[in-house]
């Protein structure tokens, strides 16, 4: 039997990870302001900071924190074991690509995770 992470629990964990990046931009890289005068200056920070909390929280503890909301982990598919830091910024690098995250294969793995040799599983 399968137990294939469902398409809305992946992106309401991306959407958890994007929302805190942009709350953190928003508070420390984008001036002053009301919030709205604020937000046009935060789409770069909050790209950045998104990419550097999922590199560094999946390379370093399988998840980062929209997975762990959702219980959710990102391990090797080979072994089951944890990512590499290598495998992590793959992955990233490709999520922040977009159409690699929404495109899934015959397993429920989006290229992102074959082209890192990942999967996420329940945690």
């Amino acid at each position: 039997m399968k137990h294939e992470i469902s398409l809305g629990r992946r992106m309401f964990a991306l959407l958890i990870d994007w929302l805190m990046s942009y709350a953190v931009a928003i508070g420390f890289f984008s001036g002053t302001g009301s919030i709205i005068d604020r937000a046009p200056h935060a789409r770069i920070p909050v790209l950045v900071i998104f990419f550097i909390e999922l590199v560094v929280l999946t390379s370093l503890g399988g998840a980062s924190f929209g997975h762990r909301i959702m219980r959710m982990k990102v391990v090797r598919f080979s072994d089951g074991g944890v990512v590499t830091p290598l495998q992590a910024l793959i992955r990233t690098t490709l999520i922040c690509l977009v159409i690699t995250a929404v495109t899934f294969d015959e397993n429920g793995r989006g290229i992102h995770e074959r082209l890192s040799n990942t999967k996420l599983i329940n945690a």
